[in-house]
């Protein structure tokens, strides 16, 4: 871990941000993990829906998979389901994931890149080990966030996007203490290849032992740092924030993080974090299970038309007998 690397020196710099003049986001909150089963049963630790969805919104989700090693036959996935009325944004960052879903997008994830699935109108998919991670075991490791989306894209047209490693925008610290890759969403002018509907930002930085990373972030988006390994504080105060742990932020116009001068072992390349945040939907939200909508009818039809084969068919090639009851 991290599967993007680069040399920090010959990136574009984010700009240094002076100490005094810069109204800097405050940590609002700090929100430990919790540890649920997923799927057919692959452990993940999720920092919110625990938080309060006003705080995390335009976020619907955050689980961390991983970081595991998997022995020979232990490597396990989510089978065939239904979503409706949001986006599921799939990014791996070492091992590999295969997916698939009834419009005909999928292919497999792995090693810094990421599947963007709108959800939309509805769609069935699945994401499974590939069958090589199955048969010999080993390191798999993702993060997989829902995002919401508005009343008025609640039923807009499902699509798929495939964002290879190597399409990840690539940018440093002031000080080259820092590698941040810029998923979706704009960071200080450079543009991440996730296209969004609702606007977000959307990133994975590695900050070395000791490294301060600022940056100027949307006055008026939501701001959360997730640790995926290693230890640092967040906010002008030095909130510590360990692994597992998640930051919620205050109204500002910058965020400063800073790396502890001593990460732990299984940390070896530094501190890893989420840096997410998006404009607030704002709208009531009703959800159970794989539906997400504003109303409690909406999810009500939801379940019938998923029902009644309206949210699509599991593709005849992907098909077996225990697909009957989905088709």
């Amino acid at each position: 871990m991290p599967a993007i690397t680069a040399d920090t020196l010959t990136l574009p710099r984010l700009p240094e941000l002076p100490e005094s003049a810069t109204s800097w986001r405050g940590v609002r909150k700090v929100v430990t993990v919790q540890k649920f089963f997923e799927g057919e049963g692959f452990p993940v630790r999720r920092p919110f829906p625990g938080v309060d969805l006003p705080d995390a919104d335009p976020f619907l989700l955050l689980d961390q998979m991983g970081a595991v090693e998997y022995g020979p036959g232990e490597a396990k996935g989510a089978p065939w389901h239904p979503h409706r009325g949001f986006e599921t944004v799939t990014y791996m960052i070492d091992g590999a994931m295969q997916h698939t879903d009834s419009i005909g997008g999928g292919g497999l994830i792995t090693d810094g890149s990421t599947q963007w699935m709108t959800a939309g109108s509805g769609i069935l998919h699945n994401e499974m080990p590939p069958q090589d991670l199955v048969a010999k075991g080993g390191l798999f490791h993702g993060v997989q966030l829902w995002v919401n989306l508005p009343r008025s894209l609640k039923m807009a047209q499902p699509r798929y996007q495939d964002i290879e490693a190597r399409d990840a925008k690539l940018l440093s610290s002031d000080d080259g203490g820092a590698l941040v890759r810029v998923i979706a969403g704009d960071l200080d002018g450079h543009k991440g290849p996730g296209s969004t509907y609702t606007p977000i930002t959307y990133l994975h930085a590695t900050l070395n032992a000791g490294a301060r990373l600022t940056m100027p972030w949307p006055e008026d988006f939501t701001a959360m740092v997730y640790v995926l390994s290693g230890n640092g504080t967040v906010g002008i105060e030095r909130r510590p924030l360990n692994e597992g742990q998640l930051a919620v932020f205050g109204a500002g116009e910058a965020l400063t993080l800073r790396g502890a001068d001593r990460q732990p072992g299984n940390s070896p390349t530094g501190w890893e974090v989420l840096v997410l945040g998006g404009r607030p939907i704002r709208e009531p939200v009703a959800r159970y299970g794989p539906f997400v909508m504003n109303t409690r009818q909406e999810i009500l039809q939801a379940f019938e038309d998923y029902e009644a084969g309206r949210l699509g068919q599991v593709p005849a090639i992907h098909r077996t007998s225990s697909d009957e009851e989905l088709t």
